[in-house]
């Protein structure tokens, strides 16, 4: 798979996750665990998306 392609299906998950997390807090009793499950992957694809893109600006 291309840096580029790669890139495009991190976003996707991003954003799924982003909404999923909009959806979770939107209840009145949301799960906290399930809230920093849901932020710790999204920072985890976020830091890979980074890592990407400087290896792309460095190719």
């Amino acid at each position: 798979m291309s840096i580029d392609a790669r890139l495009d299906t991190l976003g996707r998950r991003h954003q799924e996750l982003e909404s999923a997390l909009h959806e979770e807090l939107r209840h009145p009793a949301f799960d906290d665990k399930k809230v920093h499950d849901i932020k710790r992957r999204k920072l985890a694809i976020k830091d890979e998306i980074q890592t990407l893109q400087t290896k792309r600006l460095s190719s």
